[in-house]
């Protein structure tokens, strides 16, 4: 009798031990590492579009006469439109899919940046360029990221965030020096050309690749302990969004992330992006070596971002933040004296500390956005991203009009130096304490 029983034990506990892994047979790699891999990839394709607008400023102005003054208000345009429609973008998605409304975004993009070719008056620069590139690339925004690491990640959301924040870095290393080339050697017409056929090479990948959620193929979210079922499609996207952005102006947080984030806008996109090319060329540097050096910024700004979002996964978001921009502030303060006709040691320094910091804010501002507002995350975040299109529309019309004004990008450089400072002590007075995610229903 004892015998059986131990023979009968010693059965079970066989069966109870794990069968052991078979050698040679890989783990398979999680899907939500493929989708934001796809992702990454839509993204840097949509960036074509984000290199253009520094680079056609003086061919434009020499073709067509137009006033520095006038193009950067196309630009304006452009850069608001895209914060302005990332919230409605990010509810569409939530109606809608992130496929369908990413392929169509990138669709449009195509058609404004072709139609630009016939243009011959500056309504046309503001129609195409302004309004369609404009309300296509919002909806590629970094709502659009922020979408997809809510829905199909639990863990390592900080570094994800950073990952698909470089892809529009990625983008522009690729076709900065390319779109100047081609610039320089054709004309500004190929180069628009060049973008639209590179948004509209990436909608077969985001149609055929891109899932919308992790229950589409069967799979919990990356990290997550328990299957999340795919939520229905949410009506009223224009409500929605107005609804959450309704609630989250009642909220302190809110009006500091905005304002620091308007201060980014306005120091990277609206000034750095757009006038950096014509105000080195301005001191004497060619516009292919002035174009390279943008691009370079967009080398570091990948490393910058990755790390910031690995930052954002150990340390305080608002300590980081404020970190940023103290420091973005204090090297805009030097730019001034190092401008020259050629590339010299303290400016490649520039370049690359510039680099590092340039979008390191966007993982503790959304991570911020998630603290505080909960489910509502991605829509607040898209609203924020809307200030930080606001100050860069701002910078990138103020900025080409002082050019004309005054002769130099002195005072711009300046001046944004002490908005960094200020967006630094905006950063720490962020109340730790998050809203209550009750309150934004």
């Amino acid at each position: 009798m004892t015998q059986t029983t131990d023979a009968a034990a010693a059965a079970a506990a066989s069966e109870a031990q794990p069968e052991p892994t078979r050698p040679g047979r890989p783990t398979r790699a999680h899907r939500a590492w493929w989708v934001a891999a796809v992702t990454f990839v839509t993204i840097i394709g949509a960036a074509a579009f984000r290199s253009l607008p520094g680079i056609l400023i003086d061919p434009l102005h020499q073709e067509f006469g137009w006033s520095r003054g006038t193009i950067g208000a196309a630009v304006s345009v452009n850069l608001a439109l895209y914060g302005l429609t990332a919230p409605f973008a990010a509810a569409l998605m939530d109606r809608f899919g992130i496929r369908r409304v990413v392929a169509v975004a990138l669709m449009v993009i195509a058609l404004g940046s072709g139609l630009t070719v016939w243009m011959n008056s500056a309504w046309q620069l503001i129609l195409c360029w302004g309004l369609l590139v404009g309300l296509g690339s919002g909806s590629m925004a970094l709502a659009f990221a922020a979408t997809v690491t809510n829905r199909w990640f639990t863990e390592r959301r900080g570094l994800v965030t950073g990952v698909l924040t470089a892809a529009s870095a990625s983008g522009q290393l690729i076709f900065l020096p390319l779109l100047s080339w081609i610039v320089e050697t054709y004309d500004w017409r190929p180069a628009a050309v060049t973008v639209a056929l590179a948004a509209l090479a990436v909608v077969p990948f985001v149609w055929l690749l891109l899932h919308d959620h992790p229950a589409d193929v069967g799979q919990k979210p990356y990290g997550a302990k328990e299957f999340v079922p795919k939520p229905a499609p949410v009506p009223g996207a224009a409500r929605r969004a107005l609804t959450v952005l309704f609630a989250a102006v009642r909220t302190g947080p809110f009006w500091l992330l905005a304002g620091t984030f308007a201060i980014c806008g306005a120091s990277t996109n609206g000034l750095i992006q757009t006038h950096f090319v014509p105000a080195a060329h301005d001191h004497g540097m060619p516009i292919t070596a002035a174009a390279s050096l943008l691009a370079v910024i967009g080398v570091f700004d990948v490393a910058g971002t990755i790390a910031s979002g690995w930052f954002t996964d150990r340390f305080e978001p608002r300590r980081l933040l404020a970190v940023y921009y103290a420091l973005r502030g204090v090297s805009l303060l030097f730019l001034p004296m190092l401008l020259a006709p050629s590339v010299h040691p303290p400016m490649i320094f520039f370049i690359v500390f510039y680099g590092l910091d340039w979008v390191a804010t966007v993982p503790p501002t959304l991570a911020l956005c998630r603290e505080h507002y909960g489910e509502d995350s991605a829509i607040v975040f898209g609203w924020v991203l809307a200030s930080h299109q606001v100050g860069a529309a701002l910078v990138a019309f103020l900025g080409g009009v002082a050019r004309d004004r005054f002769g130099s990008y002195d005072v711009v450089w300046i001046a944004s130096g002490a908005l960094c400072a200020a967006a630094a002590l905006m950063a720490l007075v962020i109340r730790r304490r998050p809203v209550p995610v009750a309150a934004l229903s």
